[in-house]
């Protein structure tokens, strides 16, 4: 995981921040020890505010690991709330189910294992956050598919905006700052503004916050906690 903020700030940022649990603690020290990628604290905390500040009883995630994000939303979630976790491996969201009735957030967690993005089409929604943390060249199609469940008032929380070990920032930057000099400058097509030699990640990244900025239903910010995260806030 290749962080946004230094290892000084980033500890600031987690002193200040809410405290983690027990489980949670357990769920750092085996990311940890195992190397697998986690948002961390800084993120998790923060998602779990932006449930709070939303008000949010539904939240559905575009993967999902061993449970760490979830368990963050559930720890705001109201006690008739609902969160759906989606996963690929079925190791990972068995450890996620333990974690998540090791938290007491049992009752409230839905466990689907396969494509997110074929599993959001059987859900109706609405959906108050949506997280997608899955395979980043997908990330347009999973705007797509779940920008019509999310109410207004909801949001959708996009990880690994800034950088991960595929995507090239620089090139991420340079795309972005050129669409925003003015709409002449802008294909219809995103793609075609994103140079040949980038990563499919970097590609899926960058034609994501090209979308979301450009939609005039939802407000969109970066915030640089972890490896960034963009966060699109339905306005209409």
């Amino acid at each position: 995981m290749t962080d946004v903020l230094t290892d000084k700030v980033a500890r600031f940022v987690r002193a200040a921040g809410p405290s983690p649990d027990d489980t949670l603690r357990e769920m750092d020290e085996y990311a940890a020890e195992s190397g697998f990628p986690h948002v961390g604290p800084e993120v998790g905390g923060t998602l779990a505010l932006l449930a709070r500040m939303t008000g949010a009883r539904s939240v559905f995630e575009f993967g999902s690991g061993y449970g760490y994000s979830a368990y963050w939303f559930a720890r705001a979630l109201p006690d008739d709330g609902r969160i759906v976790l989606t996963e690929i491996d079925e190791d990972e969201l068995e450890m996620a189910r333990e974690y998540m009735q090791a938290g007491g957030f049992g009752d409230i967690a839905e466990y689907e294992l396969g494509d997110a993005l074929e599993i959001v089409e059987r859900y109706d929604g609405p959906f108050d956050l949506v997280l997608l943390d899955h395979q980043k060249r997908r990330y347009p199609e999973a705007f797509e598919a779940v920008r019509s469940k999310v109410p207004v008032g909801g949001a959708i929380v996009a990880d690994n905006a800034m950088t991960a070990d595929s995507i090239q920032f620089e090139t991420v930057l340079e795309f972005l700052e050129a669409r925003d000099r003015g709409p002449e400058r802008r294909n219809d097509d995103l793609t075609e503004d994103i140079p040949n030699e980038a990563t499919d990640a970097t590609r899926g990244i960058a034609t994501y916050l090209a979308t979301v900025r450009d939609d005039e239903a939802f407000e969109t910010t970066v915030l640089p906690l972890g490896e960034g995260i963009a966060v699109s806030y339905r306005t209409e």
